[in-house]
């Protein structure tokens, strides 16, 4: 009787040991599926062969911030603007690596009269909420005495229809990330008004990583090997630009497209004291423009540790 029961402990607890190791050599992150947040889709070539990534695909970054406190995710992209948002309402989420740099484009119908921003006013334009764009948008509109408010019509219209809708005249513009912008240009029915970025003070910043607290404090090693592998596959992509381009391809945009629009998208992962100092500025822009009711507490939204940790591992 007692060798059998040792025998049930011994079971028990081998059992429990592989749960664990389950657990622990398995993630799930979300991100977009284009090219300037393909990452994820590199992960599982640059961690351990026992460590495995399943990648699952938004076309928001609301939706992958609510699906991460949900406990579904254990990192996901999202976009600064509503990192900012999202921590200003007390939300448990820290920003562990940036995404994408760049990628905005302000597109009107390609036989519009609207020359210039300023003859934005009276338009209806294209806009998806808590986005870099949307931002991007309200500060172009301001800067050309405009107020989103009063003087024009912004218009929710998710990405990827924002094409649809430009060219069938449901809205007059749109601000949005590539390679919509390219793809209007390239067939026919838009052309690029401006290429709207924010001054230096705030730069290309555009998307990064994100984590729930609580996922630092009780699994900080899986951060860490997440944030490496995602540091190696964008340092990789870089490299080799046309893997990049031919693997975000197969997301349904033509390479010709994607190679077009190249130069106006930017992979990146590093983050340092100047990057926060941006991303704080770009807080105080959104307070001013009444997106946010107060700062978020950014010791708390940032940690670095983990790029630190990364940029060791690529020595």
């Amino acid at each position: 009787m007692l060798s059998v029961c040792k025998s049930l402990v011994v079971l028990l607890v081998f059992s429990f040991c592989l749960t664990s190791v389950s657990i622990a050599a398995s993630a799930s992150v979300g991100t977009w599926k284009t090219a300037q947040t393909i990452q994820p889709f590199f992960y599982n070539d640059f961690l351990p062969e026992e460590f495995k990534i399943q990648v699952r695909t938004f076309t928001n970054p609301a939706d992958q911030k609510t699906v991460l406190l949900a406990g579904s995710l254990d990192m996901t992209g999202t976009t600064l603007a509503h990192a900012i948002h999202s921590a200003s309402q007390g939300q448990p989420i820290v920003i562990v690596a940036a995404l994408c740099n760049k990628c905005s484009a302000l597109i009107v119908g390609k036989n519009s009269n609207i020359q210039s921003e300023k003859d934005l006013k009276g338009k209806t334009i294209g806009y998806v909420p808590g986005t870099m764009h949307e931002i991007l948008l309200r500060e172009t509109l301001e800067r050309n005495g405009l107020s989103p408010e009063k003087d024009v019509f912004l218009l929710r219209v998710d990405f990827f229809d924002m094409g649809t809708a430009l060219a069938r005249g449901s809205i007059d513009a749109f601000l949005s990330g590539e390679p919509f912008p390219t793809l209007a240009v390239q067939q026919g029915y838009g052309r690029v008004l401006s290429y709207p970025y924010f001054d230096n003070s705030v730069g290309a910043i555009n998307a990064g990583m994100i984590v729930r607290r609580d996922t630092i404090e009780n699994n900080p090693e899986m951060v860490t090997q997440l944030v490496t592998s995602h540091a190696k596959a964008t340092e990789y992509l870089n490299q080799n630009q046309n893997i990049w381009l031919k693997s975000a391809s197969r997301f349904g945009v033509p390479l010709e497209t994607l190679t077009m629009a190249a130069g106006n998208m930017e992979l990146s992962w590093k983050m340092d004291d100047a990057f926060v100092r941006q991303v704080q500025v770009l807080g105080e822009r959104m307070e001013h423009l009444g997106l946010i009711a107060k700062q978020p507490d950014y010791s708390k939204l940032f940690d670095l540790r983990f790029v630190h940790q990364a940029e060791k591992s690529l020595q």
